[in-house]
């Protein structure tokens, strides 16, 4: 199945390199190196015309102050202001071409996980945890797109920091040496940091990850756990993550604040430092008046470039973490594998057959597994819906031959944790193609879901069915895999949250509706297996006996388990 997502930047967001987050990250510069070239031009011209208004002074304050030349002055002056005009317009143009940048990587990596999420579809959930994928959303995409900005000012700070190293050796050479060799040494001051502002951040990441999960199961079972009275044993159990995420959140929190506060501290006392220094050569007559000016020029200027540089230090270590948690999701492979067009199943009616279990699913029938284990019952069902590669065939065709496409075309598995979408119900129970208004009540009417729709086909959903008890949501479920209308419908315990009356009208019309048409339920509802065409006795993952609900009665541990 083909999925399309309107209105993104890329048709196709391209290959990433996956063998690691530096790796990822040098992809994503590379994916629009044209743009990044461009930037880092302007941010190195941006950079390097910060440093010239010292120069421009110092040349003012020699040749026309002390000299008492008010046309040298003048004309440093005019030029003084179209540097600073050109140093306008290249920061306006750097900071736009970075924010282009941040964007692309921004979108590019929305697109990467996206398509990696629909691309392993129902091994999603078993691979990665829903607080996981949240967070890789709403933070680590943002700490990714903060590292684009090392490849446009970040690659400036150095051109400017050469650039002011060689005007500093035609002033003093133990000037330049000072700061060649100081600004280096304010960098690595901060590496240590860095390393436990790594360490603290992953360790917060994979916390906040079982938070987010953790909320959002609780918010999706409030009603459930309001009506068994276990909202307050959650809630503590959430508290506790809370605090502890917190704590950890702190530990960042401490280690960022030594990082900024050294990132500004530092080069305001290097400045003053290198000031100093140069004060007292000209007092000794080593350098002139103007010559100190422009030295304390230079060093405030650097300022800028070594506050980018120390910030790029710090948002390269985030964007790592944030690097890894993507990688590490798109690294994943699906559990079912996919090889080719595939061949084409059968052209009509034919038997599943599942050789793990033994089980056999009459062709046209209604068939229900009736598990000692309900889990062993899902893995059956996994195998027959081709959500695990398996030996399983349709006909004589195997599952795994086929193309996955098809596999999902023509059988379908319902279970209670499919996703309900918000809109109207025509809206919400649609699939591949909309039902006509006919074919909507007639699913409602088999699934016995007229009170969870009290305003007909117009009737509101809301996302997972949130104002909805767990019996409504269970219904509309089943209408909507009525109305998909497969070859094979695999139902697993369509009917484990309705009340004994409503089931056994589920299970007659359901029964009706998929006459002719292979339909295979777990339950071990009397009332559902009554009405199956056969019923299959599952033990520990093998079938141990088959036949009708009254035939399998007369075998104790069946009838032990029907009636327990």
């Amino acid at each position: 199945m083909k999925i399309v997502l309107p209105h993104l930047p890329h048709d196709d967001p391209g290959t990433p390199d996956v063998r690691g987050p530096g790796r990822f990250l040098w992809w994503l510069v590379k994916a629009q190196r044209g743009r990044v070239a461009v930037a880092v031009v302007v941010s190195s011209t941006w950079m390097a015309l910060l440093t010239l208004p010292p120069l421009i002074i110092s040349r003012a304050v020699d040749e026309g102050l002390q000299q008492g030349n008010s046309g040298v002055v003048a004309r440093w002056a005019l030029t003084l202001l179209g540097v600073g005009a050109v140093t306008a317009v290249c920061g306006m143009l750097r900071h736009r071409l970075m924010t282009f940048i941040r964007l692309d990587a921004y979108y590019r990596t929305t697109q990467l996980v996206l398509r990696q999420v629909v691309r392993l579809g129902a091994s999603l959930p078993r691979r990665v945890s829903a607080g996981e994928v949240v967070n890789i959303g709403s933070t680590d995409l943002q700490q990714i797109t903060r590292v684009m900005t090392i490849s446009g000012p970040g690659v400036g700070s150095v051109v400017a920091f050469a650039l002011v190293g060689t005007l500093l050796t035609r002033v003093s050479p133990l000037l330049a040496a000072v700061v060649l060799i100081g600004v280096p040494l304010l960098v690595g001051v901060l590496v240590p940091l860095l390393k436990r502002l790594q360490a603290t951040e992953t360790g917060y990441r994979v916390e906040q990850s079982a938070v987010t999960a953790r909320a959002g199961d609780i918010v999706a079972g409030l009603r459930v756990l309001c009506g068994i009275g276990g909202k307050d044993v959650f809630a503590d159990r959430y508290r506790t993550a809370s605090r502890a995420l917190q704590a950890q959140g702190y530990r960042v929190g401490a280690v960022t604040s030594w990082i900024q506060g050294l990132g500004i501290g530092l080069p305001s006392l290097f400045v003053a430092g290198v000031t100093w220094l140069a004060a007292r050569m000209a007092a000794a007559g080593t350098i002139t008046i103007g010559e100190v000016i422009a030295v304390y020029g230079y060093a405030a200027a650097l300022i800028v470039p070594v506050f980018f540089l120390m910030e790029g230090a710090e948002d390269l270590t985030r964007g790592l973490v944030g690097a890894r948690r993507v990688v590490r999701l798109l690294v994943l492979d699906p559990e079912v594998s996919a090889h080719g067009p595939g061949v084409p199943g059968p052209a009509g009616p034919a038997d599943l057959r599942d050789p793990d279990s033994g089980l056999v699913v009459p062709a046209g029938r209604m068939l229900a597994i009736a598990a000692t284990r309900p889990a062993d019952a899902v893995e059956v069902v996994d195998r027959l819906g081709r959500y695990v590669d398996s030996d399983a065939t349709w006909g004589t065709v195997p599952l795994t031959a086929m193309a996955i496409d098809e596999v999902r075309r023509r059988i379908l598995v319902a279970d209670n944790d499919s996703h309900l979408f918000a809109g109207a119900l025509r809206e919400a129970v649609a699939g591949r193609t909309t039902p006509d208004d006919a074919t909507i009540t007639a699913a409602v009417h088999t699934a016995v879901a007229a009170d969870a729709v009290p305003d007909g086909l117009e009737s509101a959903v809301e996302e997972q069915g949130r104002t909805l008890s767990g019996g409504q949501r269970q219904r509309l479920r089943l209408v909507r895999a009525l109305l998909a209308n497969p070859d094979v419908l695999l139902l697993v315990e369509p009917t484990s949250a309705v009340d004994a009356h409503t089931e056994a009208l589920i299970a007659t019309r359901v029964h009706q509706a998929r006459r002719g048409r292979t339909t295979v339920v777990t339950s071990t509802s009397p009332l559902l297996l009554d009405q199956a065409d056969e019923v299959a006795y599952l033990v520990d993952g093998k079938i141990v006996a088959t036949g009708t609900h009254p035939q399998l009665l007369e075998h104790p541990g069946y009838h032990a388990l029907v009636f327990r």
